[in-house]
């Protein structure tokens, strides 16, 4: 009996020990409330080079690291079918001018036929008119004059045939020189676009094609950004990201800087869910950027929320269902604020005096 009342006295002694090195006082303390999320540093202006023509690159007129401006030579590509369609697009165009107005005159042989039409037209009409008036004084017979009559209006049916002949081939001429001269136009760019040229003043980042590789329209064969000035580009849950505002401070952490702190802002929330992973893109800017940068550094950041001052917190582990703590009084509700990964506001519901345990 006495070894059974020493043993409950230590088990008691115990689990007084454990539950006063399990209880705490609310302490005050400066709270910040935020956002965490996974980065990626990459180049402002950062785009893929494709280019227009299919064909052979010949050389790369740049090295990967080289600074270029607008307009810069980038890339030689080698392919022989525009030329030929070039010069057959020329062809066709000086065809199209010469039906039209060259050589092959073809409105001309038409006005000529006009010409005709209308000499005849002339001779038939001055034999009815002749033939009418001998008609009206009952000179000659009915058959002539129907003869005279019918040859009249053939002849003038014919000439405004011939008319609308004319204008009809003059304007499908003059559309074919049109057409003939916009493909041609539009030739002599696709010759052109055998040199891809840089679209911003920046930085070669890559080149994906060697001298003597097939190319093509679809893939890329470049990557060009901006040489010094670089985003932060950030993917924030969804469930977090109606609290993120523009300008709000980011708090960043490098791999390649380790033990360094960089600040930012957020400079633009992207609108649409990737449903891949039920994230937004978020980016930021650097307020005070690392001296080198290159582009798919990693790291993470953490966007500000909210900051106050002095406020009475307490470790997130000591709460029970969000809304609750263990006090010797048992459990009481309690409203909370502010939170971190560590601590949460108390907004009221227990003061600074008040232990509180840790549930079990």
């Amino acid at each position: 009996m006495r070894k059974l009342t020493i043993f409950l006295g230590v088990l008691l002694f115990f689990i007084s020990c454990g539950k006063k090195k399990d209880r705490i006082l609310p302490v005050e303390k400066n709270l910040t409330e935020s956002v965490y999320s996974s980065i990626t540093v990459q180049p402002d202006s950062l785009y893929q080079v494709y280019a227009i023509v299919s064909g052979i690159l010949e050389s790369n007129l740049v090295e990967e690291g080289d600074i270029v401006n607008t307009n810069t030579p980038l890339i030689h590509i080698t392919n022989n079918a525009p030329k030929l369609n070039t010069e057959n697009t020329r062809l066709a165009l000086q065809l199209a001018k010469e039906n039209y107005s060259g050589s092959a005159d073809i409105l001309g042989s038409i006005q000529d036929e006009i010409d005709a039409a209308k000499l005849k037209y002339q001779n038939d009409s001055i034999n009815f008119f002749r033939q009418k008036n001998l008609w009206e004084q009952n000179i000659g017979s009915k058959v002539e004059y129907d003869t005279k009559k019918l040859n009249h209006e053939i002849a003038s049916n014919n000439l405004k045939l011939l008319k609308n002949r004319y204008y009809r081939t003059k304007n499908e001429l003059y559309t074919a020189v049109q057409q003939a001269q916009n493909n041609y136009q539009t030739a002599l760019i696709n010759t052109k676009d055998f040199t891809v040229k840089s679209k911003i003043n920046g930085k070669v980042y890559a080149l994906y094609k060697e001298p003597g590789e097939i190319v093509n329209t679809m893939e890329p064969i470049a990557s060009l950004g901006s040489s010094n000035s670089f985003i932060i580009e950030m993917l924030v849950d969804e469930v977090d990201i109606v609290r993120i505002s523009k300008n709000q401070e980011v708090i960043i952490k490098l791999d390649a800087y380790e033990n360094q702190v960089f600040k930012g802002k957020v400079s633009k929330i992207y609108p649409k869910k990737d449903e891949r992973n039920q994230t937004f893109t978020v980016e930021a800017t650097f307020i005070n950027a690392p001296e080198k940068l290159y582009p798919g550094l990693s790291g993470e950041a953490n966007i500000i929320i909210a900051t106050k001052n002095n406020v009475l917190t307490i470790p997130k582990d000591y709460l029970v269902n969000n809304s609750q703590v263990q006090t010797d009084d048992g459990l009481v509700n309690i409203t909370i604020g502010l939170q971190n990964l560590e601590y949460v506001e108390i907004i009221n519901g227990i003061t600074k005096n008040t232990y509180i345990y840790k549930s079990e």
